[in-house]
This record gives C-alpha cells, sequence and structure tokens, in this order.
C-alpha cells in the first residue's frame, strides 16, 4: 500500500518540457476501449501499473478517456480527455466535444454515486497563462465535499493557482476506479431506460 505524503506545492507555472512524451497520450495509447455499460471488474487491460506513475482509468471509450488525478484535491478528483492530441478546447472535433459533453454529464452523475459528495466542480483550462499544466486538453471533476459542517472553518480547498496536494494512494485509487466504472454503468443504464441518452 503506498503512503499518501504531501508532495511539493502545485505550481501551475510549471510544465512538462516539449521534449517530454504527453502524459495524456501515454495514458490513451496504453488502455484500450472498453463498453462503459459493461466495464471489465477486473482486467489485465485495465492495469493502472503499466505505466509510471500509475493510471487508474474509470471510463475507456474509441474517443475519450477518464482517470483519476494522481495529485487530487479531494477523493474522486477525475480527469476527463479526447484520446487523440488536442492542445486546448478549440482544437478538438464537433463529434469529440459532443461525447466530451455527455460523458461530463455521466461522469458528474457517477462520481456523485460513487463519493457521496452531492456538490462538484468542473474546470477546464487553456493554455499555461490559464493553468493549464498538461499541454492536452482536459476537463477536471472535483468533488467539493462540505468542510465547515464539520467544525474546519479554516481549512479551504486549493482550486486555481497554488497549493499542497497530495499523491494519490494506489489501494485506495484502484478500489475507486472500480466503482466509478461500476457506477457510470449504472448511471448509463438509468438513462437508457428513461431515454436520456
Amino acid at each position: 500500500m503506498a503512503d499518501s505524503k504531501p508532495t511539493q506545492p502545485f505550481d501551475p507555472g510549471t510544465s512538462p518540457s516539449a521534449s517530454e512524451p504527453c502524459p495524456f497520450c501515454n495514458i490513451s495509447n496504453s488502455f484500450t476501449p472498453y463498453d462503459p455499460e459493461h466495464p471489465p471488474a477486473s482486467s489485465p487491460a485495465l492495469d493502472p501499473f503499466k505505466l509510471a506513475p500509475p493510471a487508474f482509468v474509470v471510463l475507456s471509450t474509441p474517443t475519450l478517456v477518464a482517470f483519476l488525478d494522481i495529485l487530487p484535491l479531494s477523493a474522486g478528483h477525475l480527469l476527463l480527455c479526447p484520446r487523440a492530441h488536442r492542445p486546448k478546447l478549440t482544437d478538438v472535433t464537433a463529434p469529440e466535444a459532443a461525447e466530451l459533453g455527455v460523458y461530463l454529464r455521466v461522469l458528474s452523475a457517477a462520481l456523485v454515486r460513487a463519493t457521496g459528495v452531492p456538490d462538484w466542480n468542473v474546470v477546464q483550462n487553456n493554455g499555461a497563462a490559464a493553468a493549464q499544466v498538461v499541454n492536452h486538453v482536459h476537463y477536471h471533476l472535483i468533488p467539493r465535499p462540505e468542510i465547515r459542517a464539520s467544525g474546519r472553518f479554516s481549512e479551504s480547498f486549493t482550486m486555481f493557482g497554488r497549493g499542497v496536494r497530495e499523491e494519490l494512494d494506489d489501494d485506495e485509487a484502484e478500489a475507486l476506479a472500480q466503482k466509478l466504472r461500476a457506477n457510470v454503468a449504472l448511471v448509463l443504464e438509468d438513462e437508457s431506460r428513461k431515454g436520456k441518452l
């Protein structure tokens, strides 16, 4: 079991160098698509440790991939991106944009079910000046648990800019990714019955 440990402060002004391969393309190329309505419970195809750092995939379609953020702001912090390398939102194709829209909603519902947290942020940054660290368009889905109700008035979440984030715990991430995949399937099943898709 990997221990959660504080990492260096998150610095959105630091980007991977142009000579480094795109980490999101590496994830997209390493995980084959599967039917989100019938996700594999566990499979070598979903082995998060085939990459370093590990990638905990929660959705893998022919067009998109979603996975847990390795430095989450809260438990369940997801990233959703197109498989194809697209630097900014204006670079995605119309079909990619349509599928991103569908799965932002589906993943949001699955995230609420899996975490029990009814509030969340959807964040998307375009360019270094807008705090985009990885030059591959992606959306952050970030559960926002209510911290004031528990008397933690001095705490706040980091959203934009600098802040200390903790590394993802591998064991917790594996369980959460499996739970999220199952909840994506349930959301899709519910919506299919209601005729929403």
